[in-house]
């Protein structure tokens, strides 16, 4: 157990070795703009907003706002972490290696199990919300198109980086202005005044008016933070930044106060225009959009929110082949598995790691994953949680003179955001603790009977060349 809190020297492993005998490494091909461009297409505000934040409606009613704004500001504090983590360990492994690299293997291999079930599951689960908003032109069994989109994403996600940076950037585009379109239509067509965002009311069942509690609030904030979550793509990607240690901090900071405005400006505007209680606790953001307008303005919406998640398929198979990636050549497999998960392709891309992600993401569109937005939100903060840990430790040692981005209000940052995570934990459904806490269980297992015993040889964190130089 004292492994849980020894740092990981920094090791070579034995596969994915170039010529020379280093480790293989991603191409550093983007800047702050492309790396900026990609992680918003990770938040993918559209889709949030029009799949994500309906479940919110449904269960806080006017207080979805009010929750997504306590979500985003305690998010400043994760981004605060992530970008002095990502910027001190700028690897593809994002938060399991920066957790492995200050907190110890152990907290590092629960970090990665907690990421890699929320990159599995996100994608599948908002794919599937492709047909609703197709179904203006089409109509689509949404697993079905669901599938399609995993597959399209998998193929976009094997061609370069810096391709797809223009891709998911035209995408954005979209998606922002069919946000904008939803913030208008809202405001113009506003029911009641700003003090609705603050009256804590949802409809209820037999058209009563129920009052939203502070701890369905609390309860509430775990989906908050995993609205706003990928800003952290950013620090998956600082391996293919360019001078990381300066845009890693940039990317997750303007990212996080990008998609901010973005997803909680039209959200207010849904929460004042909504023409009654019971519409707004509905979530049906799409018909109260055709109410405020026409039916062609209805439908150009809608096909912004289809590609937006179009785009963020593309975006999360990209991330996740990349924690595949770093994983393999760090050992956390069998020899033959980090073979071939770290095996690079013409364009630069983890090509195994893409297909192990995108295919497997489609067949999940076919398993019923209603469950699994709260398993999200559990794990989420878990992760969050235990990044959090890893920063109080990222400035003892060596690590306290390593160049890098560093947080104000240090420790205090950190040592609040613990506490606060911790309680939000303590308020969700005991079902999804039970399934987190099972996953993690598993985890651990394998962590003690394989990988433990072969500490010398398994799970070794490793930083790109140029970065263990800096």
């Amino acid at each position: 157990m004292t492994d849980t809190l020894r740092p990981v020297e920094p090791a070579l492993p034995d596969v994915a070795l170039t010529a020379a005998g280093n480790p293989q490494k991603l191409k550093r091909s983007i800047g702050v703009v492309g790396g900026t461009l990609l992680t918003l297409s990770c938040v993918t505000p559209a889709s949030t907003l029009f799949v994500v934040v309906p479940d919110l409606f449904s269960s806080l009613g006017t207080a979805t706002a009010l929750t997504i704004a306590i979500g985003s500001v305690l998010c400043i504090a994760v981004a605060f972490c992530y970008s002095e983590l990502g910027t001190l360990i700028p690897s593809a492994g994002g938060e399991y290696a920066m957790v492995s690299t200050l907190a110890g293997r152990l907290a590092g291999w629960l970090v990665f199990v907690l990421s890699l079930l929320v990159v599995m599951i996100v994608p599948p689960v908002i794919a599937m919300g492709t047909a609703d908003y197709l179904a203006p032109l089409v109509h689509m069994n949404s697993s079905a198109a669901g599938a399609g989109v995993m597959l399209l994403a998998t193929l976009a996600g094997l061609l370069d980086l810096r391709a797809n940076a223009w891709i998911t950037g035209i995408f954005l585009v979209l998606e922002v202005i069919a946000a904008g379109v939803v913030a208008i239509l809202g405001f113009a067509h506003s029911e009641r005044g700003a003090g609705s965002l603050v009256s804590m009311q949802v409809s209820g069942s037999g058209g009563h008016t129920d009052t939203v509690t502070a701890m369905l609030v609390v309860s509430g904030l775990a989906i908050a933070l995993f609205i706003t979550q990928g800003f952290s793509t950013a620090v998956y990607l600082s391996e293919e930044l360019e001078n990381p240690r300066r845009n890693v901090a940039r990317t997750v900071l303007a990212t996080l106060a990008i998609s901010t405005v973005i997803i909680l400006v039209p959200v207010v505007a849904i929460t004042m225009g909504a023409p009654d209680l019971s519409a707004l606790t509905g979530g049906d953001i799409s018909t109260m959009v055709t109410a405020w307008s026409n039916s062609a303005v209805g439908t150009f919406v809608s096909l912004c929110v289809a590609l937006a998640i179009i785009n963020a398929g593309i975006v999360m198979v990209i991330q996740n082949s990349r924690v595949l990636f770093a994983s393999a050549r760090d050992k956390a497999w069998p020899g033959a598995v980090n073979t071939g998960l770290s095996r690079l392709g013409r364009f630069g891309s983890p090509w195994v790691a893409t297909l192990l992600v995108g295919i497997p993401g489609a067949a999940l569109c076919f398993v019923n994953l209603d469950t699994l937005y709260g398993v999200t939100g559990v794990s989420v903060t878990a992760m969050y949680l235990l990044v959090a840990v890893a920063a109080l430790l990222a400035r003892r040692g060596h690590h306290r003179h390593t160049a890098a981005w560093r947080m104000p209000l240090w420790p205090a940052v950190p040592v609040l955001l613990i506490v606060v995570l911790a309680y939000v934990l303590t308020q969700q459904d005991a079902v999804y603790l039970l399934w987190t806490g099972g996953i993690t269980a598993v985890a651990t297992l394998y962590w003690a009977f394989y990988l433990r015993p072969r500490r010398a040889t398994r799970w070794l964190v490793s930083l790109p060349e140029d970065e263990r130089a800096a």
